[in-house]
């Protein structure tokens, strides 16, 4: 018993398809964040000469507006035209670094809509399991990681930053221009650093949330026979219904032989009792056959209703392992058989 409850098998589909629908995948925040900040770069270097011209035309109108008389109206103004230029250089930046989360979320598990994470769960909020959480080893870890993962981040960013820094005398000798192409260079440099970083973090991270992820939705052996039971059905229940049907057929088989024309036996392994209507059937038909005690009591139930019984081993023997039931006997019985109802109606004076 100790080691059926032991989580030592393999998530099954159905379980990973029932744990997607309650909104429960496999997500790491590094990923989505590495897609981000590789969207930002890309739209940082596509939409620059755009944010260039309207930081250039901000110093304009800051310059412009310097020797106007200080009012309300004209700090009224000022506020306006610094919040639009700002929204116009921001908000392009905003949107693509959006639907880069959406798209790290989309290549991590593909499309998934649930409204299970939306109902609430009161479990949830019980302090107790809250504070037991907070203090527990699974968050030391996150928070360990959280901390390298920034340290390492910043701290190789700063290296760069700070060798680029002794560059600023030079620099501010330069033309706007040339300050600006300076700018751009270096930012890209440091952005692509980070993005390496972000990269060997991410990918950490997408291995290790996985292997959490499906050992966390591992089963033991007694949950993989109870899921397999509820997939397939009881055994049990299953031999109950085939046994229901078997007698359900046998019944409705024995039914038919009263109607018989002729009854072809081994004479006691084998019955097969066959019916010939010309005007329904183009050949004769099995309507009952067994083996045994099943061909004993086809035989009793013909003798009761005076259906004739011939012996005919051969013939009985390829009628029963050939001739499915309600089905026409096949042209090479049909000599054979012909010569048995032949003789059949004969004595009945047919």
């Amino acid at each position: 018993m100790a080691d059926d409850q032991e989580k030592t098998e393999e998530a099954s589909d159905k379980k990973i398809e029932d744990a997607r629908k309650e909104g429960n995948v496999p997500k790491s925040q590094d990923v989505s964040g590495l897609f981000a900040l590789f969207v930002a770069i890309l739209a940082f270097l596509a939409l620059f000469p755009f944010i260039g011209q309207h930081m250039m035309a901000t110093f304009v109108y800051l310059f412009g507006v310097m020797n106007e008389p200080f009012g309300r109206e004209m700090l009224s103004g000022v506020v306006y035209n610094l919040a639009r230029e700002f929204l116009l250089m921001v908000m392009p930046l905003a949107l693509a670094v959006a639907i880069a989360g959406v798209l790290g979320n989309l290549a991590q598990f593909g499309f998934l809509f649930t409204t299970k994470p939306l109902v609430p769960d009161f479990k949830k909020i019980d302090p107790i399991k809250g504070l037991a959480n907070l203090f527990s080893l699974k968050k030391v870890i996150e928070g360990f990681k959280i901390t390298l993962k920034a340290f390492v981040t910043m701290g190789v960013a700063f290296i760069f930053f700070w060798m680029f820094i002794k560059e600023l005398p030079t620099i501010a000798l330069f033309e706007y221009k040339a300050q600006l192409e300076w700018l751009a260079s270096k930012a890209l440099i440091i952005a692509l650093v980070m993005l390496l970083i972000t990269f060997v973090f991410a990918l950490a991270d997408l291995v290790i949330v996985r292997q959490q992820y499906f050992k966390k939705l591992r089963m033991s052996k007694q949950e993989v026979k109870d899921e397999m039971k509820q997939m397939e059905g009881d055994p049990l229940i299953k031999q109950k219904i085939r046994q229901i049907q078997m007698q359900m057929s046998r019944k409705r088989m024995m039914s038919a032989v009263p109607n018989a024309d002729v009854v072809i036996t081994n004479p006691t392994h084998y019955a097969v009792a066959l019916e010939y209507k010309p005007k329904k059937h183009k050949a004769p038909i099995v309507v009952a056959k067994g083996m045994n005690n099943i061909a004993l009591k086809i035989k009793e139930i013909a003798r009761e209703n005076g259906v004739h019984i011939t012996q005919n081993p051969p013939l009985a023997r390829a009628l029963y392992k050939g001739v499915d039931l309600e089905r026409e006997i096949p042209e090479e019985l049909y000599n054979a058989v012909a010569e048995v109802l032949a003789f059949v109606h004969k004595v009945e004076n047919r």
